[in-house]
């Protein structure tokens, strides 16, 4: 066997906690008839080493515990789910040899996985030709809708564009500068185009708008943030937006207690820094900084309650942190378990086109819908550091909000919409011409 490939045997899944993802929410439910027959494989495609695996060796976990909890439900179609787990380990281009191993070698029947756009990007084209079934559980920067990918994390509509709302809001201080700083790849990039465009069309001038780009596993922040410091000092109330990604924002944010930056005067808002990524830093300083997320694990409902206590369970840790891509998998994985019940199949194609309509209780107490564009409707939440590392829900959303996989406010992509029912089965359909433009790029 690869050095790099560990399955999770059903002895093994037999240990894990109990627990069930049902429509109304999380709730636990006592052991069903062990599953027989052949197993399920799915794949999970989680950086365990390099930059990244502080935020995904996470992931890879509470997917072994949600794999484990169906067996103990009687797996899926009687038949026992196996993990096949792999570690891309933070280096894009082995994604895509990866997915392609557990595709084609390993003959899973889904991929749970990736963390950064670039990851899945380069993903992608592996799945579609060779039709498997990505579910990607992390916020992204939208522009995008692919045939065999679920988007199971926010689009820029279900978190960035509101965010900013928060923070041009007299909530969130009535900012009237913003710093754009993010790892330079992809989901920054994009995001801040549209952030960009969105705050012009907010009033906000050109020169009130700073860009700063890092690489991924910057170490040393001391120069960008003075560039921060100094943009900040305008006299004009200034935000920071924060696409960091990785174990870099641990020096970003010790910088900015370094340089006495404090959530006071300049607040930043993250997307990329949840629970997980606090548990590895000193919170003192960074108590009244901002995140936005669908999920934060502060929220008090039943469902998120055992969730967290069978998490803390499986993992034997009575401290382990929850967060908002966990959430997303959490969502994700019991989807495709209510497609492929409903499909009788575990065949792309037809879990494929199962898909669609299909609800699931979220842990926040509402419920997440999979839409004609393979996004989730869901919730949206402005929480705040405290200093025991959780976040405290200052806004949030009304109701639920559909995910956009193309931005109304990129010229080039504001009459696309995706749509994988019939008639149209077009990831790129442009509303205007009524033409579909191909599957997935604007």
């Amino acid at each position: 066997m690869n050095a790099s490939v560990s399955r999770l045997t059903r002895r093994a899944l037999a240990r894990g906690g109990l627990g069930l993802a049902a429509l109304s929410g999380y709730a636990p439910r006592a052991r069903a008839a062990a599953p027989g027959g052949a197993p399920i494989r799915i794949g999970i495609l989680h950086s365990l080493s390099g930059t990244m695996a502080i935020s995904e060796t996470t992931l890879k976990d509470v997917m072994l515990m949600l794999v484990a909890e169906q067996n103990r439900r009687g797996g899926v179609l009687g038949r026992p789910l196996e993990a096949v787990v792999v570690d891309p380990a933070s280096n894009w281009p082995l994604y895509a040899e990866k997915a392609r191993q557990l595709i084609a070698v390993d003959r899973v029947s889904a991929i749970f996985g990736c963390w950064t756009s670039v990851s899945r990007k380069s993903v992608l084209p592996v799945v579609e030709e060779l039709n498997g079934i990505l579910f990607y559980p992390v916020q992204y920067e939208g522009q995008e809708c692919s045939r065999n990918i679920f988007y199971t994390g926010a689009a820029p509509n279900q978190q960035a564009i509101p965010a900013v709302d928060y923070l041009l809001g007299e909530e969130g201080g009535a900012a009237k500068r913003f710093a754009l700083i993010g790892t330079d790849y992809v989901y920054p990039r994009t995001t801040n185009q549209i952030l960009r465009n969105y705050l012009l069309a907010r009033g906000i001038t050109p020169g009130d708008i700073m860009i700063d780009y890092t690489p991924f596993g910057q170490s040393d922040w001391q120069t960008s943030v003075s560039r921060i410091k100094a943009f900040g000092s305008a006299g004009k109330k200034t935000a920071v937006i924060s696409t960091v990604n990785g174990d870099a924002n641990v020096p970003f944010y010790k910088e900015l207690g370094n340089q006495g930056v404090s959530a006071t005067d300049i607040p930043v808002m993250a997307f990329s820094v949840g629970e997980e990524e606090l548990a590895g830093m000193d919170t003192g300083g960074l108590v009244g900084q901002l995140a936005a997320w669908n999920y934060f694990q502060s929220i008090d409902t039943p469902q998120n309650t055992a969730f967290i206590r069978s998490w803390r369970d499986f993992t034997g840790n009575p401290k382990r942190t929850a967060n908002d891509p966990m959430e997303a998998h959490y969502l994700g994985f019991n989807l495709w378990v209510q497609a492929v019940t409903k499909a009788g199949t575990t065949d792309s194609d037809a879990v494929i086109d199962a898909m669609v309509g299909l609800r699931q209780g979220n842990l926040t107490g509402g419920t997440a819908v999979m839409l004609p564009d393979h996004h989730l409707s869901k919730p949206v939440y402005i929480g705040e550091i405290q200093d025991d590392g959780q976040f405290a829900v200052v806004w949030q959303t009304p109701a639920e909000i559909p995910g956009e996989a193309w931005s109304r406010y990129v010229p080039e992509t504001r009459t696309l919409v995706g749509d994988w029912t019939a008639p149209r089965h077009c990831g790129n359909y442009d509303t205007a011409r009524k033409l579909c433009l191909g599957g997935r790029h604007g």
